[in-house]
């Protein structure tokens, strides 16, 4: 099962606004992605929620561009910043990226965020989303949530 970024702001909105926040502290985040071969492939990546949705753009004929045509499973994660703060956790997505050929869409895009042209366009629907912090210094909290589900909260000391 799969969700838009809408369904995941509609479910969990508080949730999905500290997310939202963590990638945007900082411009470039990392993505993981198949290659042919099944081995994990990571690059860096700018990310958009633009109109409800997350958007992966990415220059065009970019082997993470090739790699999830080939295989859309992704995860991303966010730019955890600099030394060991980790200012509001640590936030990752998993998902499918959808490639986006329709020119009004890839036009609107190209309008919010002038990238670069040509480029690819890819829609996030996501499988996954979590966060994880430390709390009172002494419990490591992970929150996940799953499209169709809640926010299940798991605690460790």
């Amino acid at each position: 099962m799969t969700a838009n970024w809408s369904a995941f702001v509609t479910a969990e909105p508080e949730f999905a606004r500290l997310v939202e926040a963590r990638f945007g502290a900082f411009t470039h985040h990392v993505l993981a992605t198949l290659r042919k071969d099944g081995s994990p492939r990571t690059s860096g990546l700018e990310v958009r929620f633009l109109n409800g949705e997350l958007w992966l753009g990415m220059m065009p004929d970019s082997l993470k561009a090739l790699d999830l045509r080939r295989d859309p499973r992704f995860a991303l994660q966010a730019n955890p910043g600099e030394g060991q703060t980790m200012g509001g956790g640590d936030v990752r997505i998993a998902g499918r990226a959808l490639e986006v050929d329709d020119p009004a869409q890839k036009a609107g895009y190209g309008e919010e965020v002038e990238p670069p042209e040509p480029f690819h366009l890819f829609r996030a629907e996501l499988t996954e989303v979590v966060r994880t912090y430390v709390e009172d210094e002494k419990y490591l909290v992970v929150q996940v949530w799953k499209p169709g589900g809640q926010v299940r909260v798991i605690k460790r000391t």
